[in-house]
């Protein structure tokens, strides 16, 4: 019989179709071996226990909220528990004549930051062997690959291991774990895990779990090898004419419509709420850069917003936030507080999260925040500069972005390149003035506005439509009586409005300071 087979199977425990499917998705989170650390245990639930709302409303059929819920259930890709980590950098030699990108110590300080982004994780030791080519299957030669493994195993404080590679493959990670008895994980999957700590919004979470999707495939392809060298992977399941490994292959691709249909959902949410931006005509100001470059820090000086918590850890902001701030004119703006990007991370990990930077493509002005104190700020400003690029922005929004030196009250005697960058210090106010003035010739720029001296009529509705209308700066009573100079922000199409609606009683003259 076929059944006492089957059931011998480990995961087919789950009759139900649905549940198989749910099952099945979540391929590649099958235990791996770890070093238990009791103190600082945090539990699943508490995680997700402050879930936000989504902005502009939730869905709106019970049956589609289900749905979404079905889809975030999903087990973690790394403990939750706290863990002492060995950061492990493989540091590749450059050519001769050829600049190394980042030195190691950099790149190994940034993979430390990473490890302790998350609650209750430490770097219990760093370790950097000289590697020929990290992205193959045998990252380390032999030698150095026995003298790691000796190193770990006896060190008896470590309880996972964290390559500090882009992604590994399936076979790389099982014969690292056995070789070591413990965990180990790249960087995309340490990423994800910050991502799922700090993912709030359900669109968050579902952009996450679309992101995992690729991640979840590959386990998949590599446990189908494994499978099929143990001869049962080709075994068909209770008559359905499908392999498990092509089962697990099926709900995968499943799992990845339904979320990319949620989504959409979600998406057309966003294009709402744009369209009521553009309608009332509020500017739009996206704030992006590197990761911990201070972006959020600077949005709560630009605006006074005291309930901004900024924290010094990398990918702090997930959900992009929304925060109304003034410019000198009085003209009120939309700062738009976006997710920070890192180097090395998989185009498939951006693109996940292309619905929340839609957001920026959509902006009027562009600030780039670099942080300078940072040993390397360069590279750092590359990395946005070509994610940025990558996105599809129109060239004329990042041409005319405002490049912004944060931090620099951590750099004594910094002085301003010929870039036309913006030296800021959003903790001491230098630069603040500055960079508001830029942002308002930008923003002004941008959207067509212009600021005009009008002569109105006194004791009319043309003052009080202004008010309603534009931005009103200044009311100046003239000599003799009944009439005004009205200094006005206003954009080109309600001074159209302006001029159709009152064609005999106003003069106006472009505003020249």
């Amino acid at each position: 019989m076929l059944f006492p087979r089957v059931a011998a199977l480990p995961g087919i425990w789950l009759l139900r179709v649905r549940r198989v499917q749910h099952a099945l998705s979540l391929a590649g989170t099958l235990p791996r071996p770890v070093r238990a650390v009791s103190a600082g245990s945090r539990a699943l639930g508490s995680v997700w226990a402050s879930d936000g709302p989504v902005r502009g409303g939730g869905p709106e059929d019970p049956r589609e909220d289900e749905e979404e819920e079905e889809l975030l259930r999903v087990p973690p890709l790394l403990p939750f528990d706290a863990q002492r980590v060995c950061v492990l950098h493989p540091d590749v030699k450059r050519p001769a004549g050829k600049t190394p990108r980042s030195t190691a110590e950099w790149q190994v300080a940034e993979a430390a930051a990473l490890v302790r982004a998350l609650p209750g994780w430490s770097v219990a030791r760093t370790l950097v062997v000289s590697s020929a080519a990290p992205g193959s299957r045998q990252v380390f030669g032999k030698g150095n690959f026995r003298d790691l493994t000796e190193k770990i195993r006896g060190c008896q404080d470590i309880t996972s291991v964290f390559l500090n590679v882009e992604r590994m493959t399936p076979q790389t990670q099982k014969e690292l774990e056995t070789a070591w008895g413990l965990r180990v994980f790249d960087r995309f999957t340490l990423v994800l895990h910050i991502f799922r700590c700090n993912a709030r919004t359900r669109e968050a979470r579902m952009q996450l779990a679309l992101a995992e999707i690729p991640l979840l495939r590959s386990s998949v392809s590599g446990d189908s090898e494994q499978q099929d060298q143990q001869g049962w992977g080709s075994r068909y399941i209770m008559g359905s004419g499908e392999s498990f490994s092509e089962l697990r292959a099926r709900a995968l691709r499943d799992r990845e419509l339904r979320l990319r249909r949620v989504l959409e959902r979600l998406r057309d949410k966003r294009r709402l709420m744009r369209k009521e931006r553009v309608r009332r005509e509020f500017p739009v100001v996206s704030v992006v850069g590197y990761t911990n470059c201070g972006k959020t820090t600077l949005i709560r000086a630009l605006t006074g917003e005291a309930t901004l918590q900024p924290r010094d850890q990398p990918f702090a902001t997930l959900d992009v936030t929304v925060h109304e701030g003034r410019l000198p004119s009085r003209l009120r703006v939309l700062y738009v507080d976006t997710i920070g990007f890192l180097s090395q991370l998989p185009h498939s990990l951006i693109h996940a999260f292309s619905a929340t930077l839609e957001d920026v493509a959509y902006s009027d002005v562009l600030v780039h925040v670099t942080d300078v104190s940072h040993p390397d700020a360069e590279l750092q400003k590359a990395t946005v500069l070509s994610t940025l690029r990558g996105l599809g922005l129109r060239p004329a929004l990042l041409e005319s972005a405002v490049e912004v030196h944060s931090k620099v009250d951590l750099v004594p005697g910094h002085t301003t390149p010929c870039s036309g960058a913006l030296a800021v210090s959003a903790v001491s106010g230098r630069g603040l003035d500055e960079l508001k003035a830029a942002l308002e010739a930008s923003v002004l720029r941008a959207t067509g506005r212009q600021l005009l001296t009008i002569r109105v009529r006194l004791g009319g509705p043309q003052l009080g439509w202004l008010y309603n209308e534009a931005v009103v700066q200044q009311v100046q009573e003239l000599p003799e009586g009944g009439a005004a100079h009205v200094t006005v922000v206003i954009t080109q199409a309600a001074y159209g409005r302006f001029q159709k609606l009152f064609p005999t009683d106003i003069t106006s003259d472009p505003h020249t300071d």
